[in-house]
This record gives C-alpha cells, sequence and structure tokens, in this order.
C-alpha cells in the first residue's frame, strides 16, 4: 500500500494557514513551517493584547474623570466615593465620555455628589 503524503484536507489546510500570512515578510509568508510560527504567535499576542486593550482604556477613562474632577475642586476617590453614597450607577465608560464631551453637565454631577457627603 503506497504512503499517503496527503492530499486535498492537508492542502487546505496549509492554505488556510498561509492566508492568514499575507503581508507577513519573507519566509513568514510563504513558507509553510516558519508561517505556522508566526500565525501561532500572532494568536497569542492578539489573546494577549485584547486583554491589555481593556486595562488601558480603564486607565485612560480614569484619568479623564481625574483631571475633570481636579478642575472642579475634588479628587477622583471622593468623586468616586460619592457616586457610590448616592447611589449613582454610572460606569468609568460613561463618566468619562461625559467629562470629555459634555463638561456642563459633568459638573452637574459632581455638585450634586459633593452635596451628598
Amino acid at each position: 500500500m503506497p504512503r499517503a503524503k496527503g492530499g486535498f484536507k492537508t492542502k487546505r489546510y496549509r492554505k488556510k494557514v498561509l492566508s492568514r500570512t499575507k503581508g507577513y515578510y519573507g519566509a513568514r509568508s510563504r513558507l509553510y513551517r516558519v508561517a505556522t510560527q508566526a500565525v501561532d504567535k500572532a494568536l497569542v499576542a492578539a489573546y494577549k493584547d485584547r486583554k491589555l486593550k481593556k486595562r488601558e482604556f480603564r486607565a485612560l477613562w480614569i484619568a479623564r474623570i481625574n483631571a475633570a474632577v481636579r478642575s472642579l475642586n475634588t479628587s477622583y476617590s471622593q468623586f468616586m466615593n460619592g457616586l457610590k453614597k448616592a447611589n449613582i450607577t454610572l460606569n468609568r465608560k460613561a463618566l468619562a465620555d461625559l467629562a470629555y464631551h459634555d463638561f456642563k453637565s459633568f459638573s452637574d454631577l459632581v455638585e450634586q455628589v459633593s452635596k451628598q457627603k
């Protein structure tokens, strides 16, 4: 019985891997063995960076809220504590968006929270 060297299915799988490496430099986009390593590394980096993206955006939102709140003579921690005491459930993304795009309503919110003390 002759040895099976891989037919249609092997070719299809390898083609799928090589199609993922379009735009890669040199052998990484042409040779299957090198391309699989490049794809694996890229997928690991993509997974890791999806997690990092969440962390970085949260830090950005906190920085924006802090800057806006400090311009109104209070601190971030006092503001967040006041929100909790006032039972206002706005997340940091919404608060940062409010501070960035609609400062007037954000300052009204800060006043409302500071009265809560």
